[in-house]
């Protein structure tokens, strides 16, 4: 029977769906938990008690004990190896390169996180436009609107969205119920075009000039990493609001504090931050943001999906059939050699 080994939270292993592991993996597979306390444990376990690992479930939890999956990770596990899935949809702490050249596939959890994540970026659009991070800190010592200024109403208001995909969707849905509409821009346009009122912007500047509400839904790559800088909020409208519930590597953050303080930016409402979990003190001192701590899925209902989406990955893997949600980059590799 292939091996299976569990890299989630090094305390509990996964949280949601146990049962589903022993009963539905268990029945392909024999599952192996996490054992490894360090990095160099690992490295010396892979070469022992995790000899002949087919397949791997992957968490960010496993960080505090192993690190991140980067190129040395890679290398370092057995040959055996063929397949990782992420429990996320962003999969940043793994090397797809070092995997692609190691014949490992790569999955992840889109879809199951979409729905959740659309809620947080919709809450945090809605807390910046309305400055209700702002009114709850008053009301809490004991000020009620004392200072408080007006604030702003979604409607008749243009949310732009960069990166239209699942989430993204989700989120245009959404806000469009509080009055707003909505523009895209994408590497491409949506074919068939999206079931509501929508439209394409192939040109990110004109989005960003014509756009009140900003969010960015897009991963954290090579290609994205600090593209949202001091250009990008020159090109936004005075007084506009940015949304991020992708990953914080995305935005140039010095950039963006600078835009706050001059009031280019109105507000901001962050999910995501370049530096987990530290977030600049700057930030931390504004009232005009919205700040979580990258709670986009912190739902049970999302985590159980989560969950269960990489066990069925893993199962379809091991019996043959390949992963179910390959990661784009490796998608497009399959594609042009097909």
């Amino acid at each position: 029977m292939p091996k299976v080994l569990i890299c989630a939270n090094p305390s509990f292993g996964v949280r949601w769906v146990k049962a589903e592991q022993k009963s539905k993996l268990g029945a392909v597979a024999q599952v192996l938990e996490l054992e490894s306390t360090t990095r160099d444990e690992f490295f010396k376990d892979c070469k022992g008690k995790y000899q002949g690992v087919v397949g791997i479930y992957h968490h960010n939890d496993s960080s505090a004990a192993v690190g991140t999956f980067n190129k040395e990770f890679i290398n370092a596990l057995p040959s055996s190896v063929r397949y990782i899935v992420h429990n996320g949809a962003g999969y940043d702490q793994i090397d797809v390169d070092a995997c692609t050249a190691r014949g490992i596939q790569v999955g992840h959890t889109p879809k199951a996180v979409d729905h959740a994540t659309a809620t947080t970026g919709s809450f945090l659009a809605i807390s910046a436009l309305r400055q209700f991070y702002r009114a709850e800190v008053n009301i809490r010592n004991g000020n009620w609107k004392r200072g408080l200024k007006p604030a702003h109403d979604p409607e008749d208001r243009v949310l732009g969205i960069i990166g239209m995909g699942g989430i993204g969707t989700i989120m245009a849905r959404q806000l469009m119920a509080f009055g707003m509409s909505v523009i895209y821009h994408n590497r491409r346009e949506i074919v068939p075009k999206p079931d509501f009122p929508c439209e394409y912007v192939p040109s990110l500047s004109d989005l960003l000039a014509r756009s009140d509400v900003v969010s960015l839904n897009l991963p954290l790559n090579e290609h994205t990493r600090g593209i949202f800088g001091a250009e990008q909020f020159d090109q936004m409208r005075d007084g506009a609001v940015l949304v991020n519930t992708a990953r914080g590597g995305v935005v140039d953050e010095t950039a963006m504090i600078a835009a706050l303080q001059s009031g280019k930016l109105a507000s901001v409402g962050l999910d995501v931050y370049p530096d987990e979990p530290r977030v600049n003190p700057t930030l931390l001192a504004m009232d005009n943001v919205t700040l979580l701590p990258h709670v986009g899925t912190e739902t049970s209902d999302t985590q159980r999906k989560m969950e269960l989406l990489v066990l069925d990955n893993l199962i379809s893997a091991v019996n043959g059939k390949g992963l179910i949600n390959l990661v784009p980059e490796q998608q497009r590799n399959q594609n042009h050699h097909a």
